[in-house]
């Protein structure tokens, strides 16, 4: 008679592959929520805010994910968002226009310009997207994005890298693959969700009193 091989414990950190699946799924239906919501384009920052909290509240198990409470995270965080949001895009066709202005080659140093304006785009996105990470219902839009402008230029310069790597894969891949951009949207705001947690896991876990 055989005996019952003891199961081995799990290595710490794994996940099920179930698990894994259902945070992939959950991605790809933000990236779908996201898109669709930015539409009006003046819910720009409103629709990134509410992806957020989606996959945070997936992530840590700490709010529900079904799809009726999208409309409701979006509509709490569209307060004070929409100036924000036109002037985020208006900022971004302008940083677009000029790049395309001074690669024509009738400006010296066009290529130059054209890099400084690029850089500048991806700042914009970023800064943008942590603003959108940190949102929690009832904070000031311009609280978050004077924070978020902090981080990413200042303190936490290794999250940006990080966001700029994410944002140049979602250019990369919809460039060749235009369906790719949902579940490259939603891979990007679940990056600024992650990018949002390092300081706090780099702290650990707060000793009791």
């Amino acid at each position: 008679m055989t005996g019952v091989r003891p199961q081995q414990p799990r290595p710490a950190g794994s996940r099920p592959r179930g698990v894994r699946f259902a945070l992939f799924g959950e991605t790809l239906l933000v990236g779908v929520l996201v898109l669709v919501s930015v539409v009006p384009l003046v819910t720009l920052l409103a629709a990134l805010a509410a992806g957020c909290a989606h996959l945070r509240a997936h992530v840590d198990g700490t709010g529900s994910t079904r799809i009726g409470t999208y409309p409701a995270r979006l509509w709490a965080a569209t307060p004070g968002s929409w100036p924000w949001s036109l002037a985020t895009l208006a900022t971004g066709a302008l940083l677009g226009f000029d790049a395309a202005v001074v690669r024509t080659g009738r400006l010296p140093g066009g290529d130059v310009v054209a890099t400084v304006c690029l850089l500048a785009a991806v700042a914009l996105v970023v800064v943008a997207l942590r603003a959108a990470a940190g949102w929690r219902p009832g904070a000031r839009w311009s609280d978050l994005l004077r924070a978020a402008t902090v981080r990413t230029l200042r303190t936490d310069p290794g999250g940006t890298a990080l966001l700029g790597l994410a944002i140049g894969g979602l250019v990369l891949v919809t460039w060749q693959l235009i369906p790719l951009v949902v579940p490259m949207t939603g891979c990007v705001v679940l990056a600024a969700v992650a990018v949002e947690r390092r300081p706090a896991a780099r702290r650990g876990p707060v000793a009791p009193d």
